[in-house]
């Protein structure tokens, strides 16, 4: 052995830079499920290509300790996905009742008429903003997909091609274009700004106006183990608990919460101007409690989804090798974005 003495290195096994909550800008150290490498949902691929390598991007899920949001990382931009979209809600018809039955009860609670102003964020082809227009309410719709904003246009919905923040919105209030209803129904979870994103509505409300929001309930997805949920397009999954926070950031209040069965159990929070709505119902109270008791006020009800998550994968694995060991044949149907993450993660 030489008496020469060795080198020194310096050797690190792993760099990790832990990323920051979008919402709070508090470092991400704790992971609620890490379903590995997945390609984003929504690139189909054309028989040509089957052979050619695909992008693959981390499904790993983080919950921020002080806020209590639930997150991936901005993998892939919104552009890539929304820009040319291939999802059109109006395909869905129970969507669309859905959609008429909201409006139906806006128009009611709120006494919209033809002077009122409704803007939906994430418009699509106009599915919602339609059942306004046919009762003389003038709307406002603003999509990103340039391919499905022209649907809307074709069945006279008004639609501004643009992803909405705050710049939009500066430019709609020198327009004159504020509004008595903003919704925002399950587009909240494809915002990778929230901050931007909720100081633009913010900006846009007038000062008696409410905003809806509609999401996934976090609370279902881990009841339920619904971890094929989670897809790149989707960068944040909400409690009322966070979105109060949330809210309360950006001078906004919740004044109201209705439990919907969407999605598999989805909710829709109302917003407006702190103080401008003197009555907030018990329905917010009652759910933060449902919440708290469920602990979703804690770092380990998120972080002990995970080995729910290996458990019924491991369990769909064995049930699928039985029935080929048996014999059987499998057969799928349905081209669903949660259909990626089964497929890939399993």
């Amino acid at each position: 052995m030489s008496s020469q003495s060795s080198p020194s290195f310096s050797y690190v096994s792993e760099i990790s830079l832990k990323p920051n909550c979008r919402l709070c800008g508090t470092a991400l150290n704790y992971t609620v499920v890490d379903l590995g490498m997945s390609p984003p949902c929504e690139s189909f691929r054309q028989e040509n290509e089957l052979g050619r390598m695909e992008e693959y991007y981390p499904l790993h899920v983080r919950v921020c300790e002080e806020c209590m949001l639930v997150q991936l990382e901005e993998y892939v931009s919104r552009e890539s996905i929304f820009e040319e979209y291939a999802y059109f809600s109006s395909y869905s018809t129970s969507w669309v009742e859905h959609a008429k039955r909201y409006c139906g009860a806006m128009i009611e609670r709120f006494g919209l008429g033809g002077d009122s102003f409704v803007v939906e964020i994430a418009s699509n082809d106009g599915y919602l903003l339609q059942h306004f227009v046919t009762r003389g309410i003038p709307v406002l719709g603003i999509e990103p997909a340039a391919n499905v904003a022209k649907a809307a246009i074709a069945r006279n919905v008004p639609t501004r091609i643009a992803f909405f923040g705050q710049r939009l919105a500066d430019d709609m209030v020198a327009a004159g274009q504020q509004a008595d209803l903003i919704a925002a129904n399950n587009v909240l979870a494809q915002v990778p700004d929230l901050n931007d994103f909720l100081a633009g509505m913010r900006r846009i409300l007038k000062p008696h106006g409410a905003i809806t929001l509609e999401f996934p309930h976090v609370a279902t997805l881990l009841a339920h183990n619904q971890f094929d949920t989670i897809y790149h397009e989707h960068f944040s999954y909400f409690s009322l608990l966070t979105v109060q926070i949330a809210a309360r950031l950006h001078g906004l209040e919740v004044f109201d919460v209705e439990e919907l069965p969407t999605h598999g159990g989805s909710l829709r929070i109302y917003l407006g101007h702190a103080g401008a709505h003197s009555v907030i119902s018990p329905r917010v109270a009652d759910l933060l409690g449902q919440e708290r008791r469920a602990g979703l006020h804690t770092v380990e009800a998120y972080t002990s989804f995970a080995a729910r998550a290996r458990k019924a994968k491991r369990n769909l694995l064995y049930f699928l090798i039985g029935v080929k060991e048996r014999g059987g044949r499998i057969c799928g149907y349905g081209a669903p974005g949660k259909g990626n993450t089964l497929l890939n993660y399993c």
